[in-house]
C-alpha cells in the first residue's frame, strides 16, 4: 500500500510540474528559451520580501543534524556539524502566516572562532507568480551579526539566470528551543 501511495504522489507531481511552473520545461524547452534571449533581454529586477522559520526542537522540527563532528562537544560554534533544512518561507514573522515557500538545503558550522555557517539553499516558491520557480541561495551567514548578506547564483522558472543579493536579519532567536524566525529581504536580476 504505502509503495501505491508513493507511486501515485511521484505520478501527480510529475504531471502537475510542467503546469505549475508557467515556463516549458525539459532540454529542448530550455534550448529554445535560450535561442530566444536576445529577444527576451530586458533584465527584470525584483524584490522578495519572506520570513524563514529554523525549527530546530518539538515533534514538527524542520532542521536537523545530519552530521556531528568529533569536536561538536568542545565547540562553541557548530564547527563542522552539517544540517539538512525544509524550512517554512512565509510573508509574515508568525509562524501560521501565508506560506510561501521551503528554504531546503543544508548549513553547516565553518567557522572555528565565531558562529559563522555555510548556507547552501534551495529558496523553493510554492504560491502566486513565483510558484514553481527556485532561487539558489548560496554563502556565508555569520549569525550573530545584525545583517548577513548571501549571494543568490541562480534559479529556475521564472527566475532563470537569475544573480543577486539575500539580506538576511534575525527576527527572534530561542536559546532554549534554538529555534529561529530570520528575516530575508532579497534583490535578484533576472531576465
Amino acid at each position: 500500500m504505502r509503495k501505491l501511495i508513493i507511486i501515485l504522489l511521484l505520478t501527480s507531481i510529475v504531471i502537475a510540474m510542467p503546469m505549475v511552473l508557467g515556463i516549458a520545461e525539459g532540454p529542448k524547452a530550455v534550448e529554445e528559451w535560450f535561442s530566444k534571449l536576445n529577444d527576451l533581454t530586458k533584465e527584470k529586477v525584483t524584490k522578495l520580501h519572506f520570513y524563514f522559520h529554523g525549527i530546530a526542537s518539538g515533534k514538527n522540527s524542520t532542521s536537523m543534524p545530519v552530521v556531528l563532528s568529533n569536536a561538536t562537544s568542545s565547540s562553541a560554534t557548530l564547527f563542522g556539524d552539517i544540517f539538512v533544512a525544509d524550512d517554512p518561507l512565509t510573508v509574515g514573522p508568525e509562524l501560521h502566516s501565508k506560506t510561501v515557500g521551503r528554504a531546503q538545503g543544508l548549513y553547516s558550522g565553518a567557522a572555528l572562532a565565531e558562529a559563522g555557517l555555510l548556507m547552501t539553499m534551495n529558496l523553493v516558491f510554492t504560491d502566486g507568480i513565483y510558484n514553481g520557480s527556485t532561487l539558489s541561495l548560496f554563502g556565508r551567514n555569520s549569525i550573530l551579526d545584525l545583517y548577513r548578506e548571501m549571494s543568490i547564483v541562480g534559479g529556475t522558472g521564472v527566475f532563470r539566470l537569475a544573480r543577486g543579493i539575500a539580506t538576511a536579519k534575525t527576527f527572534s532567536f530561542s536559546t532554549t528551543t534554538f529555534n529561529a524566525v530570520v528575516e530575508y529581504s532579497v534583490m535578484i536580476i533576472h531576465y
